[in-house]
Formats: C-alpha cells, sequence, structure tokens
C-alpha cells in the first residue's frame, strides 16, 4: 500500500493592526516545470490584476521566484500565482481583474 505524500509549506502571513500571525497552508506542485516562464514587472502586474508596485513589494520581501538579467526583474509565474493566492484580497483581484476571470476552476 503505498501512502501519498503532499507537499505542503505552511506560510506566516504578516501581522495586520495588531493581529496574531495567520498560518497558511499551500500546496506546491511535486516537481519543478522544466522550462518556467519568466514575465517582466509589467506583464505580471497586467497578467495579475494588481499594480506594480504591489509586485515590486513582493519581489523586495522574497514573496515570489525572481531573477535578474540586466537591470531588469523577471519574475516566475508559478510562485506569482501562489503569492496571489496567499491572500484573500490578492486573490479577488487576480480572479476578477487578471487572468484568473477566464479560468473556471484551477487545479489544487
Amino acid at each position: 500500500m503505498e501512502i501519498e505524500q503532499k507537499n505542503t509549506t505552511t506560510l506566516d502571513i504578516p501581522k495586520k493592526r495588531g493581529r496574531k500571525p495567520k498560518q497558511v497552508e499551500i500546496n506546491i506542485p511535486p516537481a519543478e516545470v522544466k522550462e518556467p516562464l519568466w514575465l517582466s514587472v509589467s506583464e505580471t502586474a497586467k497578467i495579475s490584476g494588481i499594480g506594480s508596485k504591489t509586485v515590486r513589494r513582493a519581489i523586495e520581501a522574497h514573496s515570489v521566484k525572481f531573477k535578474v538579467l540586466g537591470n531588469r526583474y523577471l519574475i516566475n509565474l508559478t510562485s506569482l500565482i501562489a503569492y496571489l493566492f496567499k491572500t484573500t484580497k490578492l486573490r479577488n483581484k487576480f480572479l476578477s481583474h487578471g487572468i484568473g476571470q477566464y479560468v473556471d476552476k484551477w487545479k489544487t
């Protein structure tokens, strides 16, 4: 009998207005993508439905995987989607203004 292992991680969402940090468990894909899709800051903002300033804050906090090519940031799409599903506010923006409005059901 095989036991299926879940690839999950627990994230601490920072305190807001004196509240205790909230721990959220998210699923991580079992394997890395062979050829990840990298997006610029402006492309990320347009696709996700959030502002470029929010994207830069996520980069500064190391909440998304990114690399620097020349003087430009490139953000990994897989880590971006995981970041957008961390909080309700970002999830709602993604689902109503980003590409999430065109997807009926996200795989979990």
